[in-house]
């Protein structure tokens, strides 16, 4: 296979005519392959290149990988994706695709979609929204949960072939120089050896799994059935077998390049609500921190072979070096607990404080209503029995919202537990669990008149939370016992006191061991 016979492929498909039309053929060019757009398909042709991550060397290996990218990709959108399509040319020269003669090339068919409905284009025009970012969590959580369990070596080992490939491809490249190259490099190294013990025991778990190994928001759209993920990695095993909290991170980091760390704090978030796997927290920075190197160095090659085109790759390039840096320091957890009456706004301030305390994507947000529903197994928005609330099941609920806020501090996640607290043995519960991992406490005792409560929980849509003004009215009757915590005026802005209380955390001690 010669690059003539590529080009006389790429030939091809830019023509319209070769796609029954007259309309010109729209192509979208990576580093690694060509898409081209034509009426309702799209044709994806694999460049004939070698990189440290992806060999399209060969005719062979094209095919091969055009194969496998149809296979994997229907796990999440089986509806877009139609098969491999082979392009020949007959003796005669004319070039058809499927026909009779020698095979030029091979290509990946698609049904095609709109790209104003890719999730980079809907981030960049203010369309992406919490509920679509918490249904995608759920797709992505679930896939995850499915997806094949490998073991083909140490959790730590997994990764130091990534740190080695990433090294390669930044040495490949003359935007960063040897001594920037040199200096991530053994950050990444010492952060692996930091995380090794916790990467080895996920692994033996059965956490590293066949993911997408490319999920970023340019790979989501949203289709008729709702968000759909594709174009995974179909050409490097090694890439797409990863921890699956190192796949989501792809997303996660995304999210927080593109200053919406609210949409990165609901995703991982309702995923870890879905799948529990609070135990590999920690480790969240890392893996964003890893996950933007690897967008430094595609885009810095991109600018190699691609030049600039946009007249900002090279500033885009180094935002995601930056970003990586940044994610490799060290932050002492903490541990923020909200409390107070229904009505009083716990869960509005919780969401806008979680996103902006620590690295990204910030703190895990622990939620008793969440916790309880996941707990019975009733979904959002159906109302849940009587028996629910009991004192039994209650304090079911509490001992675990201590037991995880302990598991994520143990890995040196920061959390905000939200949740009533109306008793002093829950209260001295959620202390306790940041007492044991010797991290800072900040207990928050939000109140406001009855009137106001009881306005806000008749206004309010249906969600999580049951709670109702009779079940608000029991819970002024109680006694709530010695309540330690600062106390915060619920009746403000909650844009207020979210400022007040960051601004309180930002006097912290950040750095640490």
């Amino acid at each position: 296979m010669s690059v003539e016979d590529q080009s006389a492929a790429i030939a091809f498909l830019r023509n319209p005519l070769s796609h029954g039309s007259v309309a010109p053929v729209e192509v979208i060019e990576t580093h690694i392959s060509l898409i081209f757009l034509s009426g309702d398909k799209a044709y994806k042709l694999k460049r004939a290149v070698k990189l440290p991550y992806a060999d399209f060397s060969t005719i062979d290996l094209r095919r091969r990988f055009c194969e496998a990218e149809v296979a994997l990709n229907r796990r999440t959108s089986p509806e877009i994706y139609c098969g491999v399509r082979t392009i020949t040319q007959s003796m005669d020269g004319r070039i058809s695709f499927d026909g009779e003669g020698a095979v030029l090339d091979h290509v990946v068919e698609m049904h095609r979609f709109s790209q104003d409905r890719l999730f980079d284009h809907m981030a960049e025009h203010g369309e992406l929204t919490k509920e679509l970012m918490e249904e995608t969590a759920e797709r992505i959580a679930d896939f995850h949960i499915d997806a094949a369990v490998l073991h083909t070596g140490s959790g730590r080992d997994n990764l130091s072939a990534i740190i080695d490939i990433n090294q390669a491809a930044f040495s490949g490249v003359t935007l960063f120089s040897k001594a920037e190259t040199e200096r991530l490099t053994n950050l990444f190294r010492q952060a692996l050896d930091h995380h090794a013990s916790r990467l080895d025991a996920r692994e033996s778990a059965g956490m590293i799994r066949h993911c997408h190994g490319d999920l970023h928001l340019h790979n989501i759209f949203l289709g008729p059935a709702g968000p759909r993920m594709f174009d995974c990695i179909d050409f490097n095993d090694h890439l797409a077998t990863s921890d699956i909290l190192y796949d989501l991170a792809f997303l996660l980091m995304d999210l927080w390049h593109r200053d919406l760390p609210e949409f990165a704090s609901v995703v991982v978030n309702r995923y870890l609500d879905r799948t529990g796997d609070d135990a590999g927290y920690g480790l969240m920075p890392f893996f964003l921190a890893l996950r933007a190197a690897i967008r430094a160095h595609v885009g810095a090659t991109q600018l190699r072979d691609l030049g600039d085109k946009t007249g900002h790759g090279a500033e885009e390039a180094k935002a995601y070096r930056d970003l990586a840096l940044a994610l490799l320091q060290k932050r002492k957890p903490v541990l923020v607990a909200i409390g107070g009456l229904s009505g009083c706004g716990k869960s509005t301030l919780a969401e806008a404080i979680a996103p902006h305390i620590g690295l990204a994507p910030g703190a895990r947000l622990l939620e008793s209503d969440r916790l309880r529903r996941a707990m019975l197994g009733h979904n959002r928005g159906v109302p849940m029995p009587p028996d629910a609330y009991s004192t039994e099941v209650s304090a079911r609920v509490y001992a675990s919202l201590a037991e995880k806020a302990e598991q994520v501090l143990q890995t040196g996640g920061s959390v905000v537990a939200n949740a009533v607290f109306a008793r002093a043995d829950e209260r001295t519960a959620i202390e306790r669990a940041a007492k044991s991992q010797g991290v800072r406490f900040i207990g928050l005792w939000l109140e406001a008149d009855p009137a106001i409560l009881r306005a806000r929980i008749e206004a309010r849509p249906v969600a999580d939370s049951d709670a109702t003004v009779t079940v608000l009215e029991q819970q002024l009757a109680r006694d709530l016992g010695e309540i330690g915590w600062s106390r915060v005026d619920a009746a403000r802005s909650p844009t207020l006191i979210a400022r007040d209380i960051l601004s309180r955390l930002s006097a912290l001690p950040l750095n640490g061991d």
